[in-house]
């Protein structure tokens, strides 16, 4: 593993060191709320290929320790359209690796985490595709093993409220929601009008940065508000290998605000079946100014808004998992700094659609991303690029998934040069 180069220069960025001071000092209080319900402890036997190490995880986890691998291994395939026709592999390594500071220190309600993962393979949307949205949400543009998080949290309040400090990526808990992940496609976790912005994009995949995030939840746990302030610029633009954590001066800070809408399905609220009900709408923005889109010597803020939402339609069984969920995404960007200003998505994942296969799940989803004004007339673009896709992920074992994709997309990176694409892919999926 690369080494942690952390290089901490004495930052001008007052607002975002004092909150990270003040939270770790909060860290440092112990809770006297009274404890939740232990959860049972996983079945590694029959969710995971390696068991339970001779029973080693059972030891490790009645400790406070849960230790958990995931490999996911990509085939894509351009078969029309696009830079050029081409297949290429990639992968991806996740470890995780969870502590509960209750059971290791008697730090109540108090959790550590840390995922380090691999990204390896070809540039496949760079060589083949040209795609501004991309087409698989583990391509990374350099290969490297990292640390994606690395972070502490402590609740207060039954869980109520929440302080979390660390290296962090605030694509794992802002603008997602859980009926978009069977997708293949980048877009479907933090849409492209926020991962387009900043020096080195804000921290999402396959970058966290130092940052703090407070979340807080409504007694009847209906309502959130979460708010994150992060590094301007995560990791170290000029080397995209290992982990970087560095305040540099002039990097600024980036902030994001969501107020959610979660109540419970109650027609569908049997243990058995999955129940989806999400509507939140967020707000973001970095502390820096940046240069005009349209190549003037102006400069302006980046900021934006979005909203998403998401809902359980139908419910195939009250003893199963099966059943139907939609969702919707919107979000808007400053035109005059970015390429894209708005971009949108919508999309329906179903659950068991086929019978005695109550495990798989099929979904068909359609994004859009549309150029701005000024990049528009700067740079003689189409208007939007838009992106399809339907996958159907075959659940083999609960341990072991392969998820074929059918991707096609037009105007790829409002090139008017660049032919429609069309992609197939397939996935497998690997929980050691």
């Amino acid at each position: 593993m690369p080494g942690l180069h952390q290089s901490l220069v004495q930052p001008k960025k007052p607002l975002l060191v004092s909150f990270i001071t003040a939270s770790l000092l909060v860290f440092a209080m112990q809770s006297h709320q009274a404890q939740a319900e232990e959860a049972p402890s996983p079945n590694w036997q029959e969710d995971t290929l390696t068991g339970d190490w001779g029973g080693l995880r059972q030891a490790w986890y009645a400790k406070g320790v849960d230790i958990g691998v995931l490999h996911k291994s990509d085939v894509l395939s351009n078969v029309s359209g696009g830079l050029k026709c081409g297949t290429a592999w990639l992968g991806h390594i996740e470890i995780r690796a969870t502590f509960d500071l209750d059971k290791l220190l008697g730090f109540s309600e108090a959790t550590a985490n840390f995922v380090y993962q691999s990204d390896l393979g070809s540039k496949f949307n760079t060589h083949y595709v040209g795609a501004f949205m991309g087409v698989d949400n583990i391509e990374v543009g350099t290969n490297t093993a990292q640390f994606y998080e690395a972070w502490l949290q402590k609740n207060f309040l039954d869980g109520h409220v929440s302080v979390l400090a660390g290296l962090y990526p605030v694509d794992t808990e802002f603008y997602v929601h859980e009926t978009s992940g069977i997708f293949m496609q980048p877009p479907y976790g933090m849409a492209n009008e926020i991962v387009q912005t900043g020096v080195n994009g804000p921290p999402v995949f396959p970058l966290g940065a130092l940052a703090v995030r407070l979340k807080l939840t409504s007694p009847n746990e209906h309502f959130y508000m979460q708010a994150a302030i992060t590094d301007g610029v995560p990791g170290d633009p000029d080397d995209p290998r290992g982990t970087h954590i560095k305040l540099g001066n002039g990097d600024g800070t980036f902030s994001i605000v969501e107020i959610g809408y979660t109540p419970r399905a109650e027609a569908i609220s049997t243990e058995q079946v999955e129940s989806f009900n999400k509507t939140a709408i967020g707000f973001w923005g970095y502390s820096n100014q940046f240069d005009a889109i349209d190549g003037s010597d102006s400069r302006h803020r980046s900021r934006g808004v979005y909203v998403i939402a998401e809902r359980s339609l139908f419910a195939g069984s009250a003893q199963s998992s099966q059943g139907l969920a939609g969702f919707v995404r919107f979000g808007r960007s400053t035109e005059k700094v970015n390429q894209i200003d708005w971009s949108g998505s919508l999309g329906l994942r179903y659950h068991g659609l086929i019978s005695g296969r109550d495990d798989d799940v099929a979904g068909v989803a359609v994004t859009v991303n549309h150029n701005g004004k000024n990049y528009r007339q700067a740079n003689n673009a189409e208007h939007q690029e838009v992106n399809y896709e339907a996958t159907y992920r075959v659940q083999l074992k609960p341990y072991f998934a392969i998820q074929p994709s059918l991707q096609y997309i037009t105007n790829p990176s409002m090139d008017k040069g660049i032919k429609n694409v069309t992609v197939l892919g397939i996935r497998t999926e690997i929980t050691f």
